[in-house]
């Protein structure tokens, strides 16, 4: 009986720390929660990344003449001008051009604003996260033709950061005209005859957002016919209109920015003309100036191709109309003695303004309430535009924002007290918005941008 018992007190115990075994083995004993803390600094954009730098080399010189990089004269960072190119250009075009915006980082997260396709119940399928295209922007450009190697570069107006867009060779490029529909350009030189003025119209590459193309397409295009002897750009930056002699008569030619839709608008016995497009339907053409010489200003309605007589018999006369077509900023000198007036077509009345300077060096404002202008501080006793024109005498400008109606003007700007260096202005342009004024210094041919706003 003793023994019975004993070994049934043996399997109790067997049997209860088999159980208490099986009872640490289901619920182990629990471990701290781990406390995670907030760390400063946490990224909230992982793929931000540093902006490439690219390290730009002197474009190589052939024309005989030698290329030589400027020292810098403004501080890039602060000053409201800025020298934008590092060799002679022969003309320059500016866009609106669309870049991924720069998001700045928040302060707080970000809000989700991803869209979530729901999951259907008993479904396979899994849920579906749809992409968000990143922001853009658009910016003023500004494009340029190297003067030597006609390779054209490619600047951000706000921040000049030069790089190479085209790696086409053509040498010793006179003038160029940009076109915006098609993106084009029209590069102007003489032939090897040292004689014949050729014009190459070559339509610019695709720039494709977000891409690097490090200067590698080429400009491919057609001739345009030779021997032109003035072209000018449509106001709207889609069309071209040419003068070329044939038989001692000077003919007019409208074309699109490809080249190849064409038509004749003008012709005539005198073949001594500069020309303007203005305005969509106006083309304008005035008698080469010479000092004391009277001059004569006409204009061309491109519907009806027929020639209207606006200004004449002013010596020295050169002019710049505004895009509305009826005002028109015109110089005039006799033995030296410049003026610069605005005619108004509508009222038949004429206003001298109190700056003297010549059309070539200013641009109207859309509106054509404002003109910008390069004035010069003082004027040599000279014949103008002549010598000018010849290279004889140079100018160093201010610039001025000249009201249209009132005739009242108020200087913006003094490049040499900005930069040190003195600016002869021509060609001046203003950017889409008219935040931005860029013109090309006579002395040298390189390239400036001036913020007016």
């Amino acid at each position: 009986m003793q023994k019975k018992t004993i070994i049934i007190l043996i399997l109790v115990f067997v049997s209860v720390g088999i159980l208490f075994a099986g009872f640490l083995f289901l619920f182990p004993k629990s471990q701290p929660a781990q406390i995670v803390t907030n760390t400063t600094g946490v990224n909230f954009y992982p793929f931000k990344t540093t902006p490439k730098v690219t390290n730009l080399t002197q474009p190589i010189d052939i024309s005989g003449t030698g290329v030589e990089t400027p020292t810098p004269t403004v501080n890039e960072n602060n000053s409201i001008l800025k020298k934008i190119s590092s060799f002679p250009v022969s003309g320059f075009g500016t866009y609106s051009k669309q870049i991924f915006a720069v998001v700045q980082p928040a302060v707080t997260p970000p809000v989700d604003t991803t869209v979530t396709v729901p999951v259907v119940k008993n479904s396979k399928k899994t849920a579906v996260v749809a992409p968000v295209a990143p922001a853009t922007e658009y910016v003023s450009t500004v494009r340029y033709v190297n003067k030597a190697t006609g390779n054209i570069y490619e600047s951000d107006a706000d921040k000049i950061n030069e790089h190479k867009f085209t790696n086409t060779i053509i040498p010793k490029i006179y003038e160029a005209f940009f076109t915006k529909s098609p993106n084009a350009v029209t590069v102007r030189y003489l032939k090897d005859d040292n004689t014949t003025i050729e014009s190459y119209l070559g339509t610019l590459p695709v720039d494709l957002l977000g891409a690097d193309s490090a200067g590698q397409q080429t400009l491919n295009g057609n001739f345009l016919p030779e021997g032109i002897t003035d072209m000018s750009v449509s106001s709207d930056g889609s069309q071209l209109f040419y003068l070329f002699n044939v038989n001692d008569n000077s003919i007019g030619i409208m074309t699109d920015g490809t080249g190849n839709k064409k038509s004749q608008i003008f012709t005539s016995p005198f073949t001594e003309w500069l020309s303007q497009w203005p305005s969509p339907k106006m083309v304008t053409l005035t008698t080469k100036p010479a000092d004391g010489i009277p001059g004569y200003m006409y204009a061309i309605n491109t519907d009806k191709k027929d020639l209207t007589k606006v200004i004449g018999g002013i010596n020295g006369l050169t002019t710049l109309t505004s895009p509305s077509g009826k005002l028109i900023l015109y110089s005039t000198s006799t033995n030296g003695n410049l003026a610069t007036n605005i005619f108004n077509k509508d009222t038949g009345t004429t206003n001298t303004l109190g700056a003297k300077t010549l059309p070539e060096k200013c641009v109207w404002t859309k509106d054509s309430s404002y003109i910008y202008c390069a004035v010069p501080k003082s004027l040599d006793p000279v014949l103008y535009p002549d010598s000018w024109y010849q290279g004889l005498t140079s100018f160093s400008d201010e610039v001025w924002k000249i009201d249209s109606f009132s005739g009242s003007a108020t200087k913006i700007a003094d490049p040499v007290a900005l930069s040190g260096e003195g600016v002869d202005g021509i060609k001046l342009a203003l950017d889409d918005n008219e935040d931005y004024l860029f013109f090309i210094n006579k002395q040298d041919n390189y390239l400036w941008e001036l913020k007016v706003k």
